[in-house]
């Protein structure tokens, strides 16, 4: 067993990818490295493994090697992505005996393959930074896979994707942290994005997600809840791994505030937010367990041929911890829910951790629902699929519920086909404000560089100052866009009334320090900052309207608000409006 100081270990191997400043903050801690041994899975050590009872575990399949993520088919037929293998594998129980029939088919070869969800009788494959589809044949095999995504962030500390089909007909994909605390270069690392299923349209749903490996929506009310994982390195008991009802637009903390609202000690966010600040715009964890157990794959126990009383619940594999003495996880987990809420943790199938917890047999990973209703675990370390059966006796039917996509849809839908900043009461104005841009003329085309098909970067903008002004606002908006109309391509404020001018390529953060205390807030895409034009090929000519707004105060909004909070806040306060209006239109896929 090896120990080293928080200092060392993160100067080592997971410093901030910015200066950090001094705040005063003094914090030490006992560092522990323990990773018990592998041992063989025999007869014996499954025989051993305990679940309530009435359960029955057993192996499924053997000698697979680096078993990962389970998806299942409607038919029955079971997917298993191998991620050091860089494959997936068929395999099938056409005889109901609670076992694999013969040797696994592999059905599809990537590097990095990690990711599976199933929808229309399409297999859907996520690697680091491509996102694949592929058709379903009759006999389990796939054909010709096609790439949808090939651009997602680079991986880092966590390049496991994972992802799910949402009760709204989206897909929704998870991209965890490329450290252990920092301020990502990438707004994409750290979120859980949600994307269209061809591939076309992808968002920023929520933020501050370490690494959200396992989610999924509640079957009875069509909330989303996961398991994030908690930061390293401070401690054997911090930081719990966190249960989050996960909403749009809501920032989760990482990296400078974790579990019920604590504040990380290293750390520094951009743009002179204080820690403080950042902590009143995150939302706490609901429930946490045992720090560094690594939550994985989530399932819900509705449509399990578990008895009554598991349906309402949720069950999550714990890989296990490598950070913490004695060792936490290598577990199924029980998450119990009442009336839509999450009350308790507690194991579920355990004995994964042998010899008084100093070797293993498994770290659990995958987990699914087989159609008859049993539990499927994947383990990475032996190559082992467990089936967790109820044997007790009378259980309920196999039938998983369909979870409604109200909540879902309501969320996404609010601010959806409304008119143009400009054109709504919270910006009504008796004056007009002329604006202008030195980076394009008034309806011309825009230059690439202020796209995302190139430097995405913002243009310049000017306009004359309006007397009694406190404040200016500029809003950008693209009406023409699909499905999200109009889509939001920048919101920025408290824009001081010396100031009448942004340059090209403002920085893209919540809190710009010069000019000091300009807030950016949350666009369509879901992060705060310029995100400019990038109209699906094809398409004719998108406009951009950039609406500049003269304010007779500061507004009193939180960095990374969104549109329709800055709006309210702007109401009967609005002295002058004007607007420029750019257009751009990509006529054929730019070459990389």
């Amino acid at each position: 067993m090896k120990r080293a100081s928080l200092a060392a270990a993160l100067c080592m191997v997971f410093g901030s990818a910015t200066a950090q400043q001094g705040d005063g903050t003094m914090f030490s801690t006992k560092i522990n490295v323990w990773k018990p041994n592998k041992v063989e899975a025999t007869p014996e050590r499954i025989a051993a493994l305990k679940a309530p009872p009435g359960f029955t575990v057993s192996a499924f399949a053997t000698g697979l090697k680096n078993a990962r993520i389970i998806a299942v088919a409607p038919n029955g037929d079971v997917y298993l992505s191998r991620r050091d293998q860089g494959d997936v594998l068929l395999l099938r129980d056409a005889n109901g005996d609670g076992r694999a029939d013969g040797a696994p088919v592999t059905v599809a070869n990537r590097a990095g393959a990690h990711g599976l969800a199933i929808r229309d009788n399409k297999l859907y494959l996520v690697t680091v930074k491509e996102l694949f589809v592929a058709d379903i044949k009759p006999d389990g095999r796939l054909g010709e896979l096609t790439m949808l995504i090939g651009d997602l962030p680079d991986s880092g500390q966590h390049p496991n994707r994972t992802m799910a089909f949402g009760p709204d007909g989206m897909l929704y994909l998870s991209v965890g942290s490329t450290c252990n605390t920092c301020n990502e270069s990438n707004v994409e690392n750290a979120t859980l994005l949600r994307v269209s299923p061809d591939g076309k349209s992808r968002t920023i749903f929520a933020s501050g997600l370490r690494n959200l490996i396992g989610f999924g929506w509640h079957p009875a009310t069509g909330e989303l809840w996961g398991f994030d994982h908690g930061i390293d390195f401070l401690g054997d008991d911090v930081q719990p791994e966190e249960i989050n009802k996960i909403e749009l637009g809501k920032q989760y903390g990482w990296p400078h505030v974790y579990g019920a609202g604590e504040i990380y000690p290293q750390s520094t966010p951009q743009g002179e937010i204080t820690k403080e600040q950042w902590k009143e715009r995150s939302t706490p964890m609901v429930l946490g367990y045992t720090a560094h157990a690594a939550p994985m794959q989530w399932v819900w126990g509705a449509g399990s041929a578990f008895p009554a009383d598991y349906q309402g619940d949720a069950f999550v594999t714990m890989r296990g911890s490598w950070n913490r003495v004695p060792a936490s996880g290598y577990e199924i987990v029980r998450v119990r829910y009442q009336d839509g809420q999450p009350k308790s943790v507690e194991p579920f199938v355990t004995g994964f951790l042998t010899d008084g917890g100093k070797t293993h047999i498994a770290r659990p990973v995958g987990l699914a629902l087989a159609k008859d209703g049993a539990l499927l675990m994947a383990d990475d370390a032996n190559g082992v699929i467990y089936r967790i059966a109820y044997t007790g006796g009378k259980a309920a039917a196999a039938t998983p519920p369909k979870a409604p996509a109200g909540p879902m849809e309501q969320q996404v839908n609010k601010g959806n086909k409304v008119p143009l900043a400009n054109k709504r009461p919270e910006t009504e104005a008796k004056g007009q404000l002329s604006v202008t841009s030195s980076s394009f003329s008034a309806n011309g085309t825009m230059d690439d560089r202020y796209t995302e098909y190139a430097d995405g970067v913002s243009p310049a903008l000017s306009w004359k100052a309006v007397a009694g002004a406190k404040s200016y606002a500029v809003i950008m908006e693209d009406p023409d866009a699909k499905p999200v109309t109009p889509f939001v391509h920048w919101v920025m404020w408290n824009i001081p009334a010396t100031i009448t001018s942004v340059p090209e390529g403002v920085q893209e953060q919540p809190r710009l320090s010069d000019p000091d205390g300009v807030l950016q807030g949350r666009t369509t895409r879901g992060a705060p900052g310029y995100y400019g034009p990038r109209p699906p090929v094809g398409e004719a000519a998108h406009r951009y309207h950039f609406q500049v707004y003269a304010l007779d105060k500061m507004l009193d909004v939180p960095f990374g608000a969104d549109r329709d909070q800055v709006l309210a806040a702007m109401k009967g306060h609005v002295l002058a409006k004007g607007e420029i209006v750019g257009k751009y239109g990509q006529k054929q896929q730019p070459q990389k």
